[in-house]
Formats: structure tokens, sequence, C-alpha cells
């Protein structure tokens, strides 16, 4: 397939601020795993110079090897028992009004790693009483005794990522299904949660399909959507099929909202943490 070249308006200044310094510095010293370097999020260096951060927790080593991720797949270490700790201290000095924690998904423990994010989050409530929580979960294989252990905790907002749609979901994710990821999102609605999901495109669907998820997602409660560019991250990687124009993003906020999303954010280099902290500033 012949690689489709990258348009000028997601062309980004990578600059270093003293606090993102900062913020790198208080990461790596807790010895911490984000997602903003393991997934080459093109916002990192805004984001840290906000102080901000997603914070992946279970390690660095995922059990999954989805096609559009760069985080490293394989067969990950016995999980850190200090880790909750450390991400609530890291939470404390950044003096984060928000924070944004995800997870690569551990497949290999028995609670799929449900416990050591309950311990997480209920440790940063601990240390930052004041401090609001996304949480940015995997599917746990669609048990959904150990989503209600994720709710249970009570962080402010609770995201799964669909990631694309349903035509593309087997091509794109090696394990997850489309089915199982509305299951996730119906369940946190349903108990009364903030229900967030993201999506790529460029991947090859079309107009049509996107405006099917969000039908989809509205019909199970979801009304928090991200929509960016997927950007492949090496040759390895499902290639591009297309750079969605800004004008296309522009549409499909519309559109979103239009069906009775809530908080839409919908351009070219929006993840699914981009601006996540504006969610509770609107309500």
């Amino acid at each position: 397939m012949e690689r489709v070249r990258k348009p000028d308006w997601l062309k980004i200044k990578i600059g270093v601020t003293e606090r993102s310094a900062q913020t790198h510095h208080i990461v790596s010293s807790n010895k911490l795993h984000t997602i903003c370097s393991s997934g080459r999020c093109p916002n990192q260096g805004e984001c840290w110079s906000r102080g901000t951060a997603s914070i992946m927790i279970g390690g660095d080593i995922c059990t999954r090897c989805c096609k559009f991720c760069n985080t490293k797949s394989g067969h990950p270490l016995p999980l850190d028992e200090d880790e909750p700790q450390h991400v609530a201290e890291s939470v404390k000095q950044m003096q984060l009004k928000y924070a944004v924690i995800t997870s690569v998904d551990r497949d290999d423990l028995s609670d799929l790693g449900a416990n050591h994010w309950v311990k997480t989050i209920r440790e940063i409530k601990r240390q930052s009483p004041e401090t609001k929580i996304e949480v940015l979960i995997p599917d746990f294989q669609g048990r959904m005794e150990l989503v209600d252990q994720i709710i249970e905790a009570q962080p402010e907002v609770i995201s799964h990522n669909m990631e694309t749609v349903k035509r593309l979901t087997p091509q794109v994710r090696s394990v997850a299904t489309y089915q199982n990821s509305l299951k996730v999102l119906k369940r946190i609605s349903e108990k009364g949660s903030r229900a967030k999901t993201g999506i790529m495109v460029g991947l090859g669907e079309t107009v049509q399909e996107v405006e099917q998820l969000m039908d989809d997602l509205i019909s199970i409660g979801c009304r928090i959507i991200t929509i960016g560019q997927y950007l492949q991250p090496s040759h390895k990687h499902y290639p591009v099929a297309a750079y969605i124009t800004p004008q296309q993003f522009d549409d499909y906020k519309q559109t979103a909202l239009q069906k009775g999303f809530t908080d839409v954010e919908s351009a070219p280099l929006v993840r699914s943490s981009y601006h996540a902290e504006r969610i509770l500033e609107r309500h």
C-alpha cells in the first residue's frame, strides 16, 4: 500500500518548558509509566507544560497486541505493590486538580488488574481528596463484576475506548470486541457514572460508520466522546488509510452534539485524555 503523506495541519511544535521538565522529573523519579510517552502522544509537550500527565499503571508491557498501539506487548512483570502509593504521591506533587489514570491490559492476572486499579484510585483520593479522577479502563474481558469494582471506587469519569467502528474492530484490536466495549460503557452509564469513550479516524472507516457508532453510544447512555486522527506509530502497525480534514472533524463534532453528546473533543491531534479536565468544568 502506498503511504499517505502527512498534511501540514498535523505538524506540531515540540518545546520544553520549565513546567514540562518538572512534570518529567516527577514522573521519572517516581518510576512511573505514562501513556503520553508509550503512546507517542502528539500533545505531550502541551499537557506536560500544563503540569498534567496520563499515568499508566500495571507496568508498561501489555498482554495484548493491538495493531494501532505503540505500547510494548509480551509477558508483563508482576504488579508493583507500591505503585498505587507512588502514583498518588506523584499526583500530589504535581498538584493536579484533575488526574487521568490508564493501564495496560493484564489478561495474565486472575482479576485482570481490577484490584490494583481500585487501590490506586483510593490512594489518590486519600492523599489528594480535592483531585478529580478520570480513569481510562480496559474491557476486563467483559466481566461486569470487575467493571463494578472500578465504579464502586467512584472516580469522577470512567472512560473506555471503542477505538474504531464496528467493521474495523477485528482488524485493529487484538482481543477486545465492539459489543464488549459497548457493554462496558453501558454498565458504567447504568450505574450512574459519567461514561466516556474515544475513537480514531483515518483507518478506512466511512462517515456513515462513524455516525452509526455515535448512535450505538447514545443508545447505551454514553455522552462524552473524543475523536482524533490515527497516526501510525511504525511501519509494523496498521497503516493510515486517510488523513481526515479539520473540516470533517468539525462536522463530526456538530453531528455528535446534534445526536445528544454533551462533551465532544474532535480534531486531528485530539487523544483520549486531551483537555479531559474540561468535562467537569462544564458540569
